[in-house]
């Protein structure tokens, strides 16, 4: 018999029906060791030496991973393919080899980016070694957050109690949260002004447009500061004549979104359903960990802790094949779309993007198996990451010149139509495009226009807004 240990008893137990009898698989519960709370966990004048203590909600969970271990031919590491999961493989390891119960037996790290028979099969197949630089990684940040938060924390109980730590993460946090509210509380307001006319032509036909050129200045946020420069402005307008100076129509393209990161799933998450950045990623970790569908427990979409936005060139060519078939070649561009240069700067490249597992499982397929918020945040995954690599949308973009007859004055009218959906057939995005809603009338160079109503509109700077959670 083989020993596989994995991090949860959900994912235990997917994997153990994909590897048959010949494996049992064993969930660590997460982290088996950590710093004790008290002093020297971390020595910094001895090399960082580390003192690790099993918790005790551990204990009985370590107890049958050793004792399987001592029956066991090989020891196989399926914890996460980050940092985290490749730190629980050594802590296991470590502990094993404690133990003296790795002696003639064979120990192997696997990984995989999700949980389907095909996925587990292939890193059963393809083992490794445990990766050094990552556990560094790892350490690094467990002394820090010991060597940091375990000074800062006792000064801030004794001002704010009730907090229950300060650290790595929260002292940057706060540092960026109280900076932003300082800019907001230093904030001065500042008053400008805008014009917009309402022109109508011989048929009667409306153009809304904007200000542009006044005075033969262009026209910037601060031209107009008070209303007096405005209500000027408005009575040299008014005696103006007005004609159509230039009708201009241009192609211009909205390239597709890259397929989600952990922090573009939180952002759009929350933006478009109100989930806060936990809700989202125990939801997503629920549709990684799989969903029973007819009696088979499914991984439904890959890792979702990652920052890497790159597709596996098989799951590519399933999306294209999708894409052709559902949507016709058009939909297609001539090769597959890449992110790689819209990358994080430190990305760890190892990590796809966010993906569903299989994107021929649509999501009304899936409905029935999954709760309100899997729907959803699985068709998020899925429509975002199959309309990544399908083509451009395509708009005309409409532009009227209205000028005064010296030239002195103009008005801007833009609007635009969609010519081609491209990937917009699949994944909406909020329009915030004004020049959209504006749809503008057939008109002709030379032509004379009439000012039907002027508005004028006062305005304040803002300030910058607070964070957001995501």
């Amino acid at each position: 018999m083989n020993l596989v240990v994995v991090e949860s008893p959900a994912k235990a137990k997917t994997i153990n029906k994909y590897l048959g009898k010949d494996y049992k698989v064993l969930a660590s519960y997460g982290h088996i060791r950590d710093l004790p709370s008290k002093n020297g966990s971390v020595d910094p004048d001895n090399n960082f030496q580390m003192l690790w203590e099993i918790d005790a909600f551990s204990k009985k969970y370590l107890k049958e991973i050793t004792d399987t271990a001592a029956d066991s031919k090989k020891i196989i590491l399926a914890t996460d393919p980050d940092r985290e999961g490749e730190a629980i493989a050594w802590h296991v390891k470590e502990v094993l080899d404690q133990k003296k119960l790795l002696k003639d037996r064979k120990i192997e790290r696997v990984v995989f980016n999700e949980i389907t028979k095909k996925a587990v099969t292939k890193g059963i197949e393809n083992p490794r070694d445990i990766e050094p630089q990552l556990v560094d990684a790892y350490m690094a940040r467990r002394a820090l957050d010991y060597l940091v938060g375990f000074n800062i924390s006792p000064i801030l109980w004794t001002k704010l109690p009730g907090s229950k730590s300060a650290g790595r993460v929260q002292s940057v946090a706060l540092k960026l949260i109280t900076e932003r509210e300082k800019e907001i509380e230093l904030f001065n307001p500042k008053e400008y002004w805008t014009l917009t006319s309402d022109f109508t032509n011989k048929d009667n036909k409306n153009i809304l447009s904007k200000l542009s050129l006044y005075d033969g200045q262009k026209i910037e946020r601060f031209t107009f500061k008070n209303k007096n420069e405005i209500d000027e402005a408005i009575n040299i307008i008014n005696k103006s004549k007005f004609t159509i100076k230039d009708v201009n129509t241009k192609l211009f393209k909205r390239n597709p979104l890259a397929p989600f990161t952990t922090s573009t799933l939180q952002q759009t998450a929350s933006g478009k359903f109100g989930f806060g950045a936990s809700r989202t990623m125990q939801i997503a970790q629920r549709l990684y960990q799989g969903i029973d569908i007819e009696g088979e427990t499914t991984g439904l979409i890959t890792y979702m802790r990652t920052d890497g936005t790159s597709i596996s060139n098989e799951a590519i060519d399933e999306f294209r094949n999708l894409i052709k078939d559902n949507f016709g070649k058009e939909f297609l561009p001539d090769q597959p779309n890449s992110y790689a240069g819209k990358k994080a700067k430190n990305a760890q490249e190892a990590h796809e993007a966010i993906r569903p597992t299989d994107i021929n499982r649509n999501p009304t397929n899936i409905k029935k198996y999954v709760n309100a918020d899997q729907y959803k945040l699985y068709e998020l995954i899925w429509s975002r990451a199959l309309s990544s690599q399908m083509k451009p949308a395509e708009f005309d973009r409409n532009t009227i010149l209205i000028s005064s007859k010296d030239n002195n004055v103009n008005f801007r009218a833009s609007g635009s139509m969609v010519k081609f959906e491209g990937f917009l057939k699949v994944y909406n995005i909020q329009e915030t495009d004004e020049d959209s809603k504006n749809i503008l009338p057939e008109i002709k160079i030379g032509e004379e226009v009439n000012i039907l109503k002027l508005n004028d509109e006062q305005h304040f700077t803002e300030p910058p807004p607070r964070y957001s959670e995501a």
